[in-house]
């Protein structure tokens, strides 16, 4: 059987008195390659910053393996936080650092490792996403696909059991768009993490999730939970199965 990684329970997520989304009960599975989806502007990456502890929720709860991160305090917080790799849209490396010393960050700020033992990781680390030899360049020296990947080295430098993904094919074409997919699945079966995944494209969502949530703008909540490809073909919410049977690359419209 399945063991929840990460559960939802009765998540309200508000900025003030505006309601974002309620409701929202759900549990992502220890190994899952996890999407949620939705329209624009349905709280998608709202909700990963409140996964991410970036926002509090207003009400409900959020466990990590059946501990609350609400309701940790600092020390257990962090301690959770060291379990976790973060991507985000940009890739969010350090322009004025090379590659190797970005992902040498994370291992000077939460291991005792030696100068030579870092250097050995990042080696490491590089080649996973097959960047080897590239340690001495900078961001702007690569292309914007190897930025993505010098990314993810950076994320599992500290081989996380969590890897969350805010749009991770956001500006790439589409062959490089699938090379990180790949790259995706190569990386989860090889450390079992736990992938957590924003995305709105079509090809990651049937080429790789195991399991999707659905938030809904108008209802704001959740109204379809399980395998997209199941939800495609037999979910009861007609928005759903709209949103999953569009053409690849076909603009979203914002719901009202």
């Amino acid at each position: 059987m399945s063991e929840a990684h990460i559960e939802i329970r009765d998540l309200c997520m508000a900025y003030g008195s505006r309601v974002i989304q309620r409701d929202l009960n759900f549990a992502i599975n220890r190994g899952d390659i996890f999407v949620i989806m939705g329209g624009s502007g349905c709280g998608k990456s709202t909700l990963l910053r409140h996964l991410l502890g970036l926002i509090e929720p207003a009400t409900g709860d959020i466990l990590y393996s059946g501990e609350s991160f609400v309701h940790a305090d600092p020390e257990a917080r962090d301690t959770m936080r060291r379990s976790w790799g973060i991507t985000y849209q940009s890739g969010g490396l350090f322009t004025a650092m090379t590659l190797a010393e970005n992902i040498a960050l994370p291992l000077q700020l939460y291991t005792r490792y030696s100068k030579t033992e870092q250097a050995d990781i990042i080696d490491y680390k590089l080649a996973l996403v097959g960047l080897s030899g590239y340690q001495d360049y900078y961001p702007s020296e690569i292309s914007g696909g190897m930025r993505k990947r010098a990314a993810l080295a950076r994320a599992i430098a500290l081989d996380p059991e969590i890897l969350f993904f805010d749009e991770p094919s956001a500006g790439l074409d589409p062959i490089s768009s699938r090379l990180l997919d790949e790259l995706i699945v190569q990386l989860q079966q090889s450390t079992g993490a736990t992938v957590v995944m924003v995305t709105h494209e079509l090809p990651s969502i049937f080429g790789i999730a195991t399991n999707s949530v659905y938030l809904d703008a108008a209802t704001k909540t959740m109204i379809a939970y399980g395998d997209p490809r199941e939800l495609r073909d037999h979910s009861d919410q007609p928005v759903v199965r709209q949103f999953l049977a569009r053409e690849s690359g076909t603009p979203i419209e914002e719901q009202a």
